[in-house]
């Protein structure tokens, strides 16, 4: 057998999710030297948008214009919130320097005024959230001004359906018409993937662009499903802004999406350039408390192990498909450190008998309950390890899916996790 290797680190960060994702980058831009473990999963079907907070309360099903005055309502309804455990200029600050880093990965996003937008989904419905991939936006604008718009689908994409769009969205915005084309030099089934790949090259989008003009009319934007360009998404926007002399915008896909593709690929390929040592699609196989309070961590996989040894760590592993939930014939287990679950005292109260239930069910609340600090804490509120935080969608007291707030949720958390802990690192 070969022998471990072992690392030493001053903060593990397990978890490659977008909490895990920008923990390890608000630890880098400190200076702090981080070993980040974790096999992606959520960040892989992220729609790309950064949602801050749309919803609240969630049984009225109130879509909120102004997050920030939501965020500030939300946490004196609901105190046990994660975002309580921040103030609104530690939310700004987290979810502007994400943005900063996405920016300079190629990644470019739009705010409106400090207020929420309005996007359109891949079934036709809006979605509310707060800041919008640049390549989305010229949507946002297009809706708003109800502008006559050509949406373009392709033969053989799955997940995606320009009539559908106009069937549920045409009443309130009639200005939209579609258009269906055999992708360029592409037959029979049609991936998001590699149509977004196919785009990346110039020959691709000449033959795109000469296929689309006849249809062009008078319309004044074209929408296209998210599939324009992976690594080159922004010189993919432009050439084709300037070839079809239209604003043009992307919508997004049912998952797997390109979008989550991409906010992944820039997170791997530079956090590793500014210090952080990634174990990528491993995990963390045993954990081991030290008698000093730190951790002795197995990495790895049936292939190799590494021993990871610090003083700190941030568990930031996800929820359900992250596997840092786990749902079990007689609770819900937290997969890595066993910690105490907030959850339904019965398997039988983890959901409503209505599927559509307005206030949603109670095992989305579910997970770990945090102090000030981001520690994990017991059912008395006493912290179980004192070097441990946790970030993301394993916290308690949060419904991020039905509040609109998950990736704001995630970047926040991440960044006052890591406060907490750099403020224990020498």
């Amino acid at each position: 057998m070969p022998a471990i290797k072992s690392r030493h680190c001053d903060l593990m960060v397990i978890g490659s999710g977008m909490a895990g994702m920008a923990a390890a980058l608000f630890a880098a831009r400190r200076g702090i030297k981080t070993v980040q473990v974790g096999v992606t999963g959520e960040i892989n079907f992220a729609s790309g948008l950064l949602d801050l907070l749309g919803v609240h309360p969630v049984d009225e099903g109130v879509c909120r214009a102004d997050p920030w005055k939501a965020i500030r309502q939300l946490v004196t309804d609901e105190p046990d919130h994660p975002y309580a455990r921040l103030s609104s200029a530690q939310i700004e600050q987290a979810l502007q320097a994400c943005i900063d880093f996405l920016d300079a990965a190629g990644l470019s996003y739009r705010i409106g005024a400090r207020q929420n937008s309005r996007v359109i989904t891949p079934t036709g419905t809006l979605k509310t959230t707060y800041a919008v991939p640049q390549s989305m936006y010229a949507g946002v604008e297009a809706l708003a001004a109800r502008q006559a718009t050509l949406l373009v689908d392709f033969h053989g994409l799955k997940g995606f359906s320009a009539r559908q769009i106009i069937e549920t969205l045409g009443t309130r915005w009639p200005g939209l018409r579609r258009v269906r084309l055999d992708f360029p030099e592409m037959r029979g089934e049609l991936y998001t993937e590699q149509a977004a790949r196919k785009l990346d090259t110039e020959p691709i989008r000449r033959k795109l662009v000469a296929a689309i003009r006849p249809h062009l009319g008078s319309v004044k934007a074209v929408g296209f499903p998210a599939i324009l360009g992976l690594y080159r998404t922004g010189e993919v926007l432009a050439d084709l802004e300037e070839a079809l002399g239209l604003p043009v915008f992307e919508i997004p896909t049912m998952v797997p999406t390109v979008t989550g593709l991409r906010l992944r690929e820039a997170f791997e390929r530079q956090l590793p350039k500014m210090g952080v040592q990634a174990f990528y699609q491993q995990r963390v196989l045993e954990v081991t408390i030290r008698s000093d309070g730190g951790f002795r961590f197995m990495v790895g996989h049936p292939f190799g192990v590494v021993a990871v040894t610090a003083p700190k760590a941030i568990l930031a592993s996800g929820r359900f498909f992250g596997k840092g939930l786990q749902a079990e014939r007689h609770g819900i287990r937290e997969t890595i450190f066993d910690l105490p679950v907030v959850q339904p005292a019965e398997r039988r109260q983890w959901h409503r008998r209505d599927f559509l239930h307005s206030a949603g069910h109670p095992v989305n609340r579910a997970g770990l309950a945090i102090d000030q600090h981001f520690r994990p804490v017991d059912e008395r509120q006493q912290v179980l390890y004192r070097n441990l935080y946790a970030a993301g969608s394993i916290l308690a007291h949060q419904d991020w899916i039905r509040q609109k707030c998950g990736s704001g949720l995630a970047i926040a958390t991440a960044f006052g996790a890591v406060r907490a802990a750099a403020s224990q690192i020498g």
